[in-house]
């Protein structure tokens, strides 16, 4: 998918949801245990749910590699149902050298058809390019994180004045467009939003931490929309367990509407003509 169709989904939809599959065995409604292969009935369920009104789906690998042989399975099947006009992130967080990032690449990419891969930037150019090779996929880089721990590192400031993920974003920049490179960019970090969109005023950012970890949507739409929006807002455990019992979908989906109509507004409101 390239930028052009994904915004224009965005306009069609008057949406930049991505709903995050963070689906855990241990939390989906009971009644649904029973089913041959629960998860993959739970996300099945939650899409016919929420695809009208989301341009984006990311599963967790997590949640699914915990699970052994039948997870993958789980996965394999939620991405075959998912429909193809709707954008798919693995959130995987991979970033290696050499062959072995190439052969997470042909994971992703290859086997189960991803649009894109959420990738750790840590380790440099030679970590990440292998996943840049096939043009009409995309790398998510990890830049500024909503976690406490992201402090750590993310915030170091170095001789000129620059955050370290100053200074991933500019680097990255050599490496990729903006026609196949986004940035992870954490909800509770408008503080940063600014200078984030100044340093790449062109590129989609991939935004998590809204709802249960605090983030304004508000906040992030007027700060951070660029042309062509820029922006796909993250939101699992508020739209997926919206509701644990027989109709956890209708609940689901009501979050999910409820998150679109404020989408709505705010591109009306904020983005540049």
């Amino acid at each position: 998918m390239t930028r052009a169709e994904l915004f224009q989904n965005i306009q069609q939809k008057e949406s930049y949801l991505c709903v995050g599959l963070d689906t855990d065995i241990k939390k989906i409604p009971s009644h649904l245990l029973a089913a041959p292969d629960p998860i993959f009935e739970f996300n099945k369920i939650i899409i016919d749910a929420t695809a009208d009104l989301c341009v984006a789906y990311k599963p967790n690998i997590a949640f699914y590699e915990a699970q052994g042989p039948k997870g993958w399975e789980s996965l394999e099947k939620t991405l075959a149902y998912i429909p193809k006009d709707i954008f798919t992130i693995a959130d995987a967080k991979r970033g290696d050298i050499g062959n072995t990032s190439e052969l997470y690449a042909r994971t992703f990419f290859d086997y189960f058809n991803f649009d894109s891969v959420t990738v750790a930037p840590y380790m440099g150019a030679d970590s990440v390019k292998p996943f840049l090779i096939k043009p009409d996929k995309w790398v998510i880089l990890l830049a500024l994180t909503s976690n406490p721990g992201s402090q750590d590192f993310q915030l170091i400031s170095s001789e000129n004045s620059k955050y370290l993920f100053e200074e991933v974003i500019q680097k990255s920049q050599q490496w990729a467009t903006k026609e196949q490179l986004m940035y992870v960019i954490g909800a509770t970090r408008t503080d940063y939003l600014q200078r984030v969109r100044a340093l790449a005023p062109e590129h989609f950012f991939l935004v998590p931490g809204v709802g249960a970890q605090g983030g304004s949507l508000e906040e992030i739409s007027r700060l951070g929309m660029n042309k062509q929006c820029g922006l796909l807002v993250n939101s699992a455990r508020n739209i997926i367990y919206a509701g644990n019992g027989p109709d956890f979908a209708q609940q689901a989906r009501q979050e999910a509407r409820r998150m679109q109509q404020e989408m709505a507004e705010y591109l009306e409101k904020y983005l540049p003509v």
